[in-house]
């Protein structure tokens, strides 16, 4: 199965020929600034198994973990996590629900919604209600570790499928995240270079094929991303695709 906010992005990740899924070289760890983690699901067996895996990562801190909703708003605010592992089903408060009274008591604190569901409704609603990223439970470990460092670092983490559906029943419901839906940024400041990437990001390439279909450095993609955002007003990847859709820029020129 195929798991897929720098300023940006949606980040995904595939399996198969001519993809790059090898563990990349661990990060320096600056003992003072490890990522710090509350793993939240209910079932014990699991949460034991990725706090193992993760506990052996020198830039993660596993700081807590948490059994139901409750629990996980108590053990967020005495433990001040950088990112939570949200397990989707719990019993009594579901995880769109926690996920909405997280994100409104903290709303610094990046989510991660873990789930074994296919239900696209259940992962439009949670873009919708602020999560960081969706991570299925099949996901290799070496995706996880990728996804929680992308997500603390300002990224969001989306698998392509899920990313092309988000878009297109926000695009479909002529719908726009509340964030950006009173911006009113002109497109006609963006460069034709500019132009070029909006329709790439918004057909759900990443940096490294936008790159190498346009002949230029990763890098480069980066910084016209960054110049990007800043012209449109707008903070992710999502964001750019949603408002390319609205204002006609997804098919290029």
């Amino acid at each position: 199965m195929s798991t897929n906010r720098v300023p940006i992005s949606i980040n995904t990740a595939t399996s198969g020929p001519g993809s790059n899924n090898r563990p990349s070289t661990p990060p320096v760890v600056d003992p003072g600034h490890r990522i710090r983690i509350l793993i939240a699901d209910d079932h014990l067996l699991f949460r034991d198994g990725v706090r193992k895996l993760l506990s052996a990562v020198p830039d993660f801190n596993v700081v807590a973990e948490a059994g139901h909703g409750d629990e996980v708003l108590e053990m967020t605010a005495r433990h001040q996590p950088d990112v939570v592992l949200l397990d989707l089903s719990m019993p009594g408060q579901d995880g769109l629900v926690t996920l909405q009274r997280l994100r409104s008591a903290h709303p610094d604190v990046k989510v991660i919604l873990l789930t074994s569901s296919e239900e696209r409704d259940e992962m439009l609603q949670a873009v919708r209600f602020g999560t960081a990223g969706i991570v299925q439970k099949s996901t290799p470990t070496e995706l996880l570790i990728k996804s929680i460092r992308k997500v603390n670092a300002g990224e969001m983490w989306l698998d392509r499928s899920t990313t092309a559906e988000v878009v297109r029943q926000f695009a479909s419901k002529n719908e726009m995240p509340k964030r950006i839906s009173g911006r009113e940024r002109d497109s006609n400041s963006l460069s034709a270079r500019e132009r070029e990437i909006v329709a790439l990001v918004a057909q759900g390439y990443k940096n490294k094929e936008m790159a190498e279909k346009m002949f230029i450095s990763e890098q480069t993609v980066k910084n016209h991303l960054h110049n990007i955002f800043d012209k449109l007003g707008v903070s992710d990847r999502l964001e750019l695709a949603l408002y390319a859709i609205h204002n006609n820029l997804h098919l290029g020129t």
